[in-house]
């Protein structure tokens, strides 16, 4: 099995048990992923999908992914990367949380059920009685605990922990144990808590379970991990053009690691790339170009590629312009560019749209536009291009 271990070691990071899993992938026996998540609001982006296509890749070599969803562990909150205590939320709110997941999910992991499982992990804490809950925290210290450096920081800085944040850790834990677990795939921030279902196992009889920690990419900013707040991101959901655009966007330095983490190319090609990148010009432009194509290749098929490599050229390369964009209605047969932007860009803020003004990102008819109240001729259409890749074609009402 060592060409399967030779698969994942691409986007792994470090392996806790790494002999056990050669042994269990070595017994033939298929093993159980645990994949688990709070039931949050999701928003899965390329970074989360690392873990799912190593998850993808042993399911179609027959091993099972239990998809746990952490209903009652939403409940409780987990504290990881948070300096303040989370919100709680309702039942029917986490219902609906669920249900995304399973459809974002399903975008590159299989749910038939020889490779798919569903769990909540109400099924075991619902019904437990109270002794046997007081019988695991019995078995987690408080120095333990204490030891996650997130408490340490929150104590440090005169921030109140909640006493259900401090069991968080031990619920999730113990989740390993309940669901038998062989296997789980998790970013580093989830480590401290996937130790502990290691611990929990041992100590109650069942063999640990392997825990892989994946690489983690800056966002496309080249700066802090991927995060909607921070809108730095390539979302899975995201439409085919987006995720190519925004590839294209990113530094000349991230190529390599996206292309080793985010695609299946060859290691070779990669390498090339990298280097191509780091020439700078129109080589840099050339590699992110296979890196858009591979990417938008992985989740929507090869033809969709193609299609959205010759749309950017035309665009970008060729200083076209889209041949389909977004219609806009104005009223009034004379407006101000301004006025444009604001029905263009409805949820962007008056300085927003100034900045974009100001730093010469708006064209009008291919004509840069700086002033805010330039008089707009809309006897006839007019085409609106307002930041790197953002186009519309105005029409008067």
């Amino acid at each position: 099995m060592n060409f399967v271990i030779e698969r994942l070691r691409r986007t792994t990071d470090t392996v806790i048990g790494a002999d056990d899993l050669r042994e269990r992938l070595d017994s033939g026996r298929p093993l159980r992923i645990k994949y688990g998540v709070d039931c949050t609001a999701p928003d899965l982006h390329l970074g989360h999908a690392v873990n799912l296509w190593m998850m993808r890749q042993l399911q179609d070599l027959g091993h099972r992914v239990v998809f746990l969803l952490g209903d009652l562990t939403t409940r409780v909150g987990d504290p990881t990367g948070r300096s303040e205590t989370r919100p709680v939320l309702t039942p029917a709110q986490i219902d609906a949380n669920a249900a995304s997941f399973l459809e974002q999910v399903s975008l590159v992991l299989r749910t038939d059920p020889e490779v798919f499982e569903v769990r909540r992990n109400s099924e075991w804490y619902d019904g437990m009685p109270v002794a046997e809950l007081l019988s695991l925290f019995a078995q987690v210290t408080q120095a333990q605990l204490m030891s996650r450096d997130m408490f340490r920081e929150r104590v440090a800085a005169g921030r109140e922990i909640a006493v259900h944040e401090l069991v968080y850790p031990v619920l999730q834990g113990y989740d390993s144990f309940a669901m038998e677990s062989d296997l789980t795939i998790v970013g580093s921030d989830q480590l401290f808590n996937e130790q502990l279902g290691r611990h929990f196992q041992q100590r109650l009889g069942a063999p640990p379970q392997v825990v892989i920690t994946t690489t983690i990419t800056p966002g496309i900013d080249g700066r802090a991990k991927q995060s909607k707040s921070l809108n730095n991101y390539i979302g899975l959901t995201d439409s085919p053009r987006d995720k190519f655009g925004k590839l294209m966007s990113i530094p000349d330095e991230l190529v390599e690691p996206y292309a080793r983490v985010y695609t299946e190319l060859p290691l070779e090609t990669v390498a090339a790339l990298a280097d191509s990148a780091s020439s700078g010009g129109p080589a840099a432009r050339d590699a992110k170009l296979r890196l858009a194509a591979a990417v938008v290749t992985r989740y929507h098929g090869a033809g969709v590629a193609r299609a959205e490599l010759a749309a950017f050229r035309q665009t970008f390369s060729d200083r076209g312009q889209p041949a389909e964009m977004p219609s806009v209605v104005v009223a009034g047969s004379a407006v101000t560019a301004f006025d444009l932007l604001r029905a263009a860009r409805p949820d962007d803020s008056n300085s927003e749209l100034r900045r974009l003004l100001r730093q010469g990102a708006v064209t009008i008819n291919g004509v840069r536009t700086d002033d805010p109240a330039a008089s707009v001729d809309l006897s006839a259409d007019v085409v609106l291009k307002s930041g790197a890749r953002t186009w519309h074609r105005i029409t008067r009402q």
